[in-house]
């Protein structure tokens, strides 16, 4: 068997083996060439698994994004996608052989991180993705959706309370997607560069209409909000069928924003429940609530994995939010690597040298992947015995070296 990079001319045979993997057939697309998930696939970062008969049995891809680190710090990422062996030849090593291949590629770029959406949760574990960002599905019945009013504590909060407003100025316009493209691109650019865990959405990605909505041309309705200058600086996408009101994404600059949307969607008529499809855990919406119990989460699950392809560049490429060291143990069982490192942090920078010192922690790569975005505690995975803690305070001290300024999230699919 043989993995070899594809070419543009490798795009039908492409989308065909890894469609017949998945047992699915594929769509026609556009006349521009667009309009589908796989639109666009970058077809210099492919690769086919190929039997010495000549016969394409496996894929893998590559997109080219940014990803945002804690601190507001923009790394190149590798999005790992489109994934698959025919179920002829599964369990033969081919899709071991293609990943190992394709880190190795990845490396030799110069890349440090890659990403992916895990489409079973046992799968990547082993190649050493860890689970870093979660997200969830929160459904509002619309009789119970009132917000509780705001507490007062101070002059312009009791003003606020008594008007019933959010000290929000600014307004919100319903469009249709076919017209509002740019403002869908733009708005989300300035969310995702301020926002741990989300990933860029390159021009290539809205021109083509590729992945899912609001990106795919999919009719879907945009409550934009507007600031008081008339700048868009969130929007929310959205479609209504049989009274569920279902909202693909929902974007805002800043937590006053975020509430103008949401009081817009759930004040919608003709409407039983509102549900917000990708959910952030920890946003505040069940706490603005007047019934608490109103909200009802669904679908919790992990969305964005994270590799580290070099660890030295990779913890000294985020930011940091406190001083301290820790000396990590890391242990890289699927690239056959063991090193250990002394991570400091001082003034928000780190550095990160390998060391002969005691460990504090012991860890696989795909655990210090999970912790990496700030979305998983090293305590946690101590608890569960993936982290080995060797001094008392080792834990307590990696939970508040690794915190980042906000939960990570995630909404990009690809």
């Amino acid at each position: 068997m043989e993995i070899r990079p594809t070419t543009d001319q490798d795009l039908d045979v492409f989308v065909n083996t890894l469609h017949s993997a998945f047992g699915l057939y594929p769509e026609t697309p556009n006349e521009d060439g667009g309009g589908l998930w796989w639109s666009a696939f970058e077809m210099d970062r492919g690769l086919l698994a190929v039997t010495a008969d000549g016969r394409p049995v496996g894929t893998a891809a590559a997109y080219s994004f940014e990803l945002t680190l804690p601190g507001e710090i923009l790394a190149p990422a590798a999005g790992i996608s489109a994934v698959g062996v025919l179920p002829s030849h599964r369990r033969q090593g081919v899709l071991t052989a293609m990943m190992r291949h394709q880190l190795t590629e990845l490396r030799a770029r110069g890349e440090f991180i890659s990403v992916l959406l895990a489409t079973e949760a046992p799968i990547y574990g082993r190649f050493g993705y860890g689970p870093a960002t979660y997200t969830g599905r929160l459904t509002v019945a619309r009789h119970q959706a009132a917000l509780a009013a705001r507490r007062a504590h101070g002059p312009a909060d009791v003003r606020a309370a008594d008007s019933g407003t959010d000290s929000d100025n600014g307004s919100v316009e319903v469009m249709r997607r076919a017209e509002s493209s740019e403002i869908l691109e733009e708005v989300y650019d300035r969310y995702r560069r301020a926002q741990p865990g989300a990933l860029s959405r390159p021009p290539r990605w809205w021109a083509l209409g590729a992945g899912q909505p609001p990106i795919a041309r999919a009719p879907r309705y945009i409550a934009v909000h507007r600031d008081a200058d008339g700048v868009p600086d969130g929007y929310a996408s959205y479609s209504l069928d049989d009274g569920t009101l279902t909202v693909d994404e929902t974007i805002a600059v800043d937590d006053t924003v975020s509430t103008a949307l949401i009081r817009f969607l759930l004040g919608h008529d003709l409407v039983t429940q509102v549900a917000f499809k990708h959910f952030p855990p920890g946003h505040p919406l069940r706490w603005q609530l007047a019934d608490f119990r109103a909200a009802q989460v669904s679908s919790d699950s992990d969305w964005l994995w994270v590799r580290l392809l070099d660890v030295p560049q990779a913890l000294t490429a985020r930011g940091w939010f406190t001083d301290g060291e820790l000396v990590l143990d890391v242990d890289d069982p699927f690239l056959g690597e063991h090193h250990r490192y002394l991570l400091t942090v001082r003034d928000g920078k780190a550095d990160c040298v390998p060391t002969e010192r005691d460990p504090d922690l012991s860890l696989d790569v795909r655990d210090l992947g999970s912790i990496y975005l700030g979305g998983t505690t090293p305590s946690t995975l101590v608890r569960a015995g993936h982290i080995r803690a060797h001094r008392p305070d080792a834990a307590t001290r990696a939970d508040i070296l690794f915190h980042a300024e906000r939960p990570p999230h995630c909404l990009h699919w690809f």
